[in-house]
């Protein structure tokens, strides 16, 4: 039989927003439950030196994820390791089913799901998941010592994981549809001053190449997009870094979305189309996508769920 457990506040994600809402709303005395989800910390547990999060000149991604947890509980945030598989915002109390199978029941909802890394959508790219292809650097970087590797997109994350990649690989090659990069300007001069790291601009991918038994990457097929001129670069690991998709599968038939899935939110608040439900960081942000903004979305999200509950009761 299956547990059931009810919380005034239920937060659903576990990255800087759903844990600053953690923060909050444990101190507004509403005992929050905060479940975390699959990945613990979200995204930043995927990075490595974050130098732009105030208060820490540096700091590991992991690292700061910990602090932020540890914060939530100490101000007496309940943080549960499970995943929301199914959530009902029909009617309140609204339901949610764990993965445990613990059902929970809360009075207000805060999601904090955040976001997931995209990839080209390629059945070559699918077939060698795993074996070659990633899309995580820091998860995978340490694998491909003395190796070469191609890094694909042009924004701060597929600058920071070229960077990050020259800790291990003797070459990497990024490559980008168009002729410039969007990632901040920082970032490109500490890119175009590694001798590890080669550009190649003008181009997508075709295909990813490798071998059969075992698995396992040995090239990508390229093509130029003013030419259409095709060429091979060999490589031992394929890392794709064009940015996150927000996941929003929980709620995607149950409230207002917009730009290609993000959930939206009143301006100026955390509201969603339903009330009661509040909305906070990757999920809904679009435009900035950064901790320290997640961070404060987390804040308003536990604030205004404070305020409706107060209205409430």
């Amino acid at each position: 039989m299956s547990d059931t457990r009810h919380t005034k506040l239920l937060i659903i994600g576990s990255g800087p927003a759903g844990y600053t809402a953690g923060v909050y709303a444990a101190r507004a005395m509403l005992n929050p439950l905060l479940v975390q989800g699959m990945e613990p910390g979200g995204q930043l547990t995927t990075t490595t030196e974050v130098e732009n999060y105030p208060g820490f000149t540096e700091v590991q991604g992991p690292e700061l994820m910990v602090k932020m947890e540890e914060h939530a509980r100490a101000m007496g945030c309940e943080v549960v390791m499970d995943l929301i598989t199914d959530l009902n915002l029909s009617d309140r109390p609204f339901r949610a089913r764990g993965d445990s199978g613990t059902e929970y029941t809360a009075d207000a909802v805060v999601l904090a799901t955040g976001a997931r890394a995209k990839y080209l959508g390629l059945p070559s790219e699918d077939k060698f998941k795993g074996f070659g292809v990633s899309a995580c650097a820091t998860c995978d970087g340490f694998f491909y010592r003395g190796r070469e590797v191609v890094v694909i997109g042009g924004g701060n994350t597929a600058v920071e994981e070229a960077l990050f990649l020259t800790n291990f690989a003797t070459k990497v090659t990024l490559i980008h549809r168009r002729d410039s990069l969007r990632s901040e300007k920082i970032l490109q001069d500490r890119l175009f001053k590694n001798p590890k790291i080669e550009v190649i601009w003008n181009h997508t991918v075709e295909e990813v190449l490798g071998t059969e038994a075992p698995l396992g990457v040995t090239g990508t097929r390229i093509r130029n997009v003013h030419t259409g001129e095709e060429r091979t670069i060999a490589c031992d690991g394929f890392f794709v870094a064009i940015g996150h998709a927000p996941a929003s599968e929980l709620v995607a038939d149950q409230l207002e979305l917009h730009h290609g899935g993000y959930v939206k939110v009143i301006a100026g608040s955390t509201r969603t189309s339903i009330e009661g439900v509040f909305a906070a960081g990757d999920l809904t942000d679009h435009i900035y996508r950064q901790a320290v903004t997640s961070a404060g979305m987390g804040c308003m999200a536990a604030l205004d769920a404070e305020r409706w509950l107060s209205g409430q009761e």
